[in-house]
C-alpha cells in the first residue's frame, strides 16, 4: 500500500494584537496558493522582538477563537502562549515537529519578517526545517540575506489590504470605526472589553 502523501501544515505566528482582516486574508490565500491542510495560528506569548507590552494572552487568544471560527482548516496553537519566556519560532517548530512527525511545514510570514530572519534566533536550522512561505505584495522591495534568499521558499501573492494591528488599536483607542479592519465579533470584543482604550500600546 503507498505511503500517504504528508500532511501540509502552515504556521502563522505573531502577537495577532488583535488579529486583523489582513491577517485572515494571508491566510487563506496560503491555504489556496500551498494546498495546505491546515493552518495553525500561533499567538506569541512573550516576543523577543517586541519593544511594547503586549494585550493579555487571555484577550488575543479569545480574539482569534471568534476570527477563526468559521474556517475548519484554521487551528489556534496555544504552544507559546503556554511556554514561559521568550517565544522563539524554532523552539515551537522542534515541538510542533516532534509531535506530528512527517509532516511538511510551511512558515508564513511577511515580507518584512522575511527581510529581517536572519536576526532570529537559531534561523539556520529554522530554515533547515520549513519551507517559507513569504506574503507578496505589489511593489514591496527589501533587501534580503542572501542565505536567507537562498533557502526553499514559496510565494504568497497577497491581495493590498493596507491593515495594521497598531491602525487597529490606535483607531480603538481613539473611539473610532473599526469594522472594516477586524471581522464583527471581534470588533465587538475589543468594544465590550474596553481593549486600547488608554492608548495605542495598551
Amino acid at each position: 500500500m503507498p505511503a500517504s502523501p504528508a500532511r501540509r501544515v502552515g504556521l502563522f505566528g505573531g502577537s495577532f494584537d488583535p488579529v486583523h482582516n489582513a491577517h485572515l486574508a494571508l491566510a487563506r490565500a496560503a491555504l489556496a496558493e500551498l494546498q495546505l491542510d491546515e493552518v495553525r495560528w500561533v499567538p506569541a506569548g512573550q516576543p523577543w522582538q517586541k519593544a511594547r507590552a503586549l494585550t493579555a494572552a487571555v484577550h488575543r487568544e479569545a480574539m482569534l477563537r471568534l476570527a477563526l471560527a468559521g474556517e475548519p482548516r484554521f487551528v489556534l496553537d496555544r504552544t507559546e502562549i503556554r511556554r514561559p519566556g521568550p517565544s522563539y519560532t524554532l523552539d515551537t517548530v522542534r515541538e510542533l515537529a516532534a509531535a506530528q512527525p512527517g509532516t511538511e511545514w510551511f512558515l508564513i510570514i511577511g515580507h518584512d519578517q522575511y527581510a529581517g530572519l536572519h536576526t532570529w534566533n537559531g534561523w539556520q536550522e529554522l530554515l533547515a526545517r520549513v519551507t517559507l512561505a513569504v506574503a507578496n505584495r505589489p511593489g514591496q522591495v527589501r533587501e534580503v540575506h542572501e542565505e536567507v534568499r537562498r533557502a526553499s521558499h514559496r510565494v504568497v501573492p497577497l491581495p493590498m489590504l493596507d491593515i495594521s494591528a497598531t491602525q487597529v488599536r490606535e483607531r480603538a483607542a481613539a473611539g473610532q470605526d473599526i469594522s472594516t479592519l477586524v471581522p464583527p465579533e471581534v470588533a465587538r470584543y475589543i468594544d465590550s472589553h474596553r481593549l486600547y482604550r488608554a492608548g495605542p500600546g495598551s
